[in-house]
């Protein structure tokens, strides 16, 4: 009985995966998205079995239909284990892990659900409103369906708990920002946990000995300072909107900026909210909130691509420096998420005005198409560059093994 069922719980959408944790293999795994819309899409597929190079050779069912809110897409999800495998009675869930964005400050460790969890994380809802209430429509649903095993958040601030007051505490009036829990939180904790973990693994290294910054560069972006394992430092703030450019959101932005607008423009608080969220980032640069979209432009000669590609290196590089006299210096570099994994240019340009310093990034190890872990740095760079596949979920799976 090793086996865990992961729930990562979005607005429209529902993401789980089942692991057998002898191996930590997973062995299916699946995506119900635009719930409660008129035509739902379900996805879900089935470890077969492994090629030649051990590579994960899966089969793959989708299909379309109406579901009309989370407790029928859990409905969904058991039809797609009992049609397609694996069967959810021989390869029972010992535990549920779920996702859970916005922990505030009282959650710092894998905690197991119960009345009141579930509730203080409807409270939190007010700093993560995108968010918390799915996630927590999520764990509702899977308590129902699952009610005879143990469930289990994971919070995506809980990494960052280990800030110093200096890192997370906000010049503002001190008695208001305790009243209403301003402070940076940080977020993509569990993604900067794997990737540091996996790091100091690939190395050989105790994670204990290492400096690292971590990139974490999706359509949502962040990048942590890791001393010895421990989050000192990190972009995003209260919200996940802080900190570096993102694909729709805006990063960094001085404040007086929306007081300008909502003085000149008539912009409503819910106007800024739109804008900063799904206006701004790339997508308010170009139009497009890919970044592949962005490098396809570079090519063309796009000069708005340009703008925006500069732009987001621009602030990649400030953290990077920032972070560098945080730590110290530095022992690893990590890329990774869709843009961090795959965009080789966003890559290189981040770190190149690191000469000085003795990191050099290796253009073949750099351009490889090869998956997994890897290194990019030459073999005379001073620090270790590494691309490392984040899996948030595999992450949540051995916190929610660990405690169950």
């Amino acid at each position: 009985m090793s086996h865990i069922l992961v729930i990562n719980s979005g607005s429209s959408s529902l993401k789980y995966s089942l692991y057998d944790m002898t191996s930590e293999t997973e062995i299916g795994h699946g995506l119900i998205e635009r719930i409660g819309g008129a035509k739902g899409q379900v996805s879900h597929s089935t470890l077969v079995s492994a090629d030649a190079t051990g590579n994960a050779v899966e089969q793959t069912m989708k299909s379309d239909r109406p579901i009309a809110d989370h407790a029928e897409a859990f409905g969904v999800m058991l039809e797609q284990f009992d049609a397609h495998g694996p069967s959810l009675e021989t390869h029972a869930p010992v535990g549920v892990g779920h996702r859970v964005v916005h922990g505030g400050a009282r959650f710092f460790a894998p905690t197991l659900v119960d009345e009141r969890v579930e509730r203080e994380i409807g409270e939190l809802a007010v700093l993560a409103p995108l968010h918390n209430p799915a996630n927590l429509a999520g764990i509702i649903a899977a308590r129902a369906i699952f009610d005879t095993v143990p469930h289990v958040t994971v919070f995506d601030t809980a990494f960052h708990q280990t800030l110093p007051p200096a890192a997370y505490t906000y010049a503002i009036d001190a008695q208001l920002a305790a009243e209403h829990r301003v402070r940076r939180y940080g977020f993509h904790g569990t993604s900067h946990q794997h990737v540091s973990a996996a790091a100091a693994e690939f190395l050989g290294r105790d994670i204990a000995d290492l400096r690292q910054i971590v990139f974490h560069l999706g359509n949502g972006a962040s990048v942590t300072a890791i001393d010895g394992g421990r989050s000192v430092d990190t972009s995003m703030g209260l919200t996940p909107l802080e900190g570096l450019v993102m694909g729709t959101r805006s990063g960094d932005l001085d404040p007086a900026a929306l007081l300008h607008l909502a003085r000149t423009a008539d912009y409503t608080i819910d106007d800024l909210d739109v804008l900063l969220n799904t206006r701004s980032g790339l997508k308010g640069l170009t139009g497009h909130a890919d970044m592949r979209d962005i490098l396809q432009g570079l090519e063309t000669g796009d000069e708005t691509a340009q703008l925006a590609f500069d732009v987001y290196v621009h602030r990649l590089r400030a953290y990077l420096g920032a972070y560098l006299v945080q730590l110290g210096g530095v022992d690893v570099i990590a890329f990774t998420a869709g843009v961090g994994e795959n965009a080789v240019r966003v890559r290189a340009e981040a770190l190149a005005t690191l000469g000085f310093l003795g990191v050099e990034v290796d253009p073949e190890r750099n351009a490889s198409s090869e998956r997994g872990t890897r290194r990019i740095s030459s073999d005379a760079s001073t620090v270790e560059v590494l691309v490392v596949p984040t899996d948030e979920e595999l992450e949540i799976a051995r916190q929610t093994y660990s405690l169950v």
